[in-house]
């Protein structure tokens, strides 16, 4: 039924249609119309607004890596949508299906260059050099299409972040415009029956298979799980990988008790992964296995020129492959003992990264097993991804590749608003913690509950190390001088905490669960005490 709307309204009621119901942000001039809208409409969408650009995309980011849900965010164009640029480069990165709603300069303006109002030289451009897809909507009827699109992009195939712009005048134009509701369902690649012969015959035959999995295997957990029972293989994770096998069975290994399994591995079956391990941190073993990828996307067989390729989803894949496995009667005997030595062995090995390890084990004691873990790009960070076990998908929350500096806040704010019911802890050092520390502002306006553990070291300190080691000593930028964060924190209105060792930590972290309030726990710690958690990481030589 057509209604008569403004571009803003258009916009609302598509992303409602599209069960939209939060959207991150801060308004402007050129997005008046839309923040009226969200506004008027009458607490359907709650919006939640963030003290900057980056930290408000990447609250969005958070909310769709813990949830699968898409996470939306609306900043003014130029220099606001330029800052969000690192949390659409992660969710490009990482997978993560996150829509970006900015403005334009008015619609007679564009491609002119006469230096309006944050005009960039051609922003969709810009838009689309990051995003998987993005378009101008020129007036409110254009308005149910489009978002319509954009939302069918973040869900076929690899889900990736999109973008919509407006022109200014256009989100208050008013118009005919004829609402679209979204499909049923989306289309998914057929699964290759051959591909998946193909596929059991080599598993089949495997005497030392491998799964390693990534944030494409997520949905398809139990699906995964029972294909490591099947062969009695290690699922080894990376990133967004980690919980689709809980790492306390005796099947669900982590980078570091993988590596010890590498050597002498002869099938791996990579399953929504790209396979950083195999290709870029483990150096090739004696007789390189063959390779088997599971993966929506299909550039990514041409990237990584697996033996054998399946383009399709990870769950309809996976499935396909234990019914064919199973109708040939193949279930392999158990390793439960070898497997679990194997990780015990690892342990004991790790235990020597302290002091990061002793607090992430604090951590994981005082979180519940269902919370939620954001790292950060810090030592703690690092040593989290072999030392922190993970028991459940989307439960461990990283940018991926990107590797970028103060992500970990605010998208434990997002992964929060997302899982309100659930505990959820954000780790960070000193330095990372600063680049979002306003955001301490939005978790008490809004009553976002994390708790952030902010290890203190006083320094870059990967960046210190190698200066360090690499260059005689000559350290430069990468010490830095910090606030009292126990104070500071509290003239925000968090509770706060200095936590003096791994015990005191967990009992604060306990204590700050239980008050249910945004709370920060600062957590001193020895620079030159630390012990690197790299070769464990990173057993390879860089490539």
């Amino acid at each position: 039924m057509t209604q008569t709307l403004s571009g803003g309204e258009a916009i609302v009621d598509a992303l409602l249609r599209h069960g939209v119901e939060h959207v991150f942000g801060i308004p402007g001039v050129q997005t008046y119309g839309l923040f009226d809208a969200l506004q008027r409409a009458g607490g359907r969408i709650r919006t939640i607004g963030a003290r900057h650009e980056q930290t408000a995309a990447y609250m969005a980011f958070g909310y769709a890596k813990a949830s699968g849900r898409e996470g939306v965010y609306s900043v003014v164009p130029g220099p606001g949508v330029l800052n969000t640029a690192a949390a659409l480069c992660s969710a490009f990165g990482a997978s993560a299906p996150v829509l970006c709603v900015t403005g334009q300069v008015p619609s007679e303006y564009i491609g002119r260059g006469l230096g309006h109002l944050h005009e960039l030289p051609d922003q969709l451009g810009t838009l689309r050099s990051i995003t998987k897809w993005a378009a101008r909507i020129a007036h409110p009827a254009e308005a149910p299409r489009l978002v319509a699109e954009a939302f069918t992009q973040l869900r076929v195939g690899r889900p990736q972040p999109v973008a919509l712009e407006m022109p200014w005048e256009v989100f208050s134009q008013r118009a005919p415009v004829q609402p679209i509701d979204p499909p049923a369902t989306y289309p998914k690649p057929a699964v290759d029956a051959e591909a998946i012969a193909r596929a059991a015959d080599l598993l089949a035959n495997a005497r030392n298979p491998m799964i390693m999995t990534g944030s494409g295997a997520q949905h398809a957990a139990a699906e995964v799980r029972a294909l490591a029972e099947l062969l009695q293989a290690p699922a080894v994770p990376w990133r967004g990988g980690r919980g689709i096998v809980a790492e306390d069975s005796h099947l669900g290994f982590n980078c570091a008790s993988g590596y010890q399994h590498w050597a002498d591995t002869d099938v791996v079956i990579g399953i929504g992964s790209r396979m950083e391990l195999q290709w870029f941190r483990w150096p090739a073993p004696a007789r390189p296995p063959e390779i088997v990828l599971i993966d929506i996307d299909p550039a990514q067989m041409a990237r990584l020129r697996p033996r054998l390729g399946l383009v399709a989803d990870a769950r309809d894949a996976t499935t396909a492959l234990i019914t064919e496995l199973e109708r040939r009667g193949h279930r392999a005997a158990s390793r439960r003992e070898e497997f679990e030595a194997a990780q015990r062995r690892t342990r004991e090995a790790t235990q020597e990264v302290q002091p990061h390890l002793a607090y992430l084990q604090a951590i994981r004691a005082a979180l519940p097993r269902d919370g939620y873990f954001v790292e950060e790009i810090c030592q703690a960070g690092f040593s989290s991804y072999f030392g922190f076990p993970v028991y459940e998908p989307r439960h461990f929350v990283t940018c991926g590749y990107q590797g970028t500096l103060g992500f970990g806040y605010p998208t434990a704010l997002g992964v929060k608003v997302a899982q309100p019911d659930k505990a959820v802890v954000s780790i960070a050092g000193d330095g990372g913690f600063m680049f979002g520390v306003q955001e301490l502002a939005t978790a008490v306006q809004y009553g976002i509950n994390v708790v952030s553990v902010v290890f203190d070291n006083g320094a870059f300190g990967n960046v210190m190390r190698d200066q360090e080691q690499r260059f005689d000593g000559r350290v430069i930028g990468a010490q830095l001088r910090n606030p009292d964060f126990v104070q500071l924190a509290e003239s925000f209105g968090v509770a706060a905490w200095r936590a003096g060792s791994p015990d005191e930590l967990g009992k604060l972290l306990r204590r700050a669960l239980d008050l249910d309030r945004p709370a920060l726990i600062h957590v001193p710690v020895d620079r030159v005490a630390e012990v690197s958690p790299w070769k464990y990481l990173m057993p390879a030589p860089h490539r």
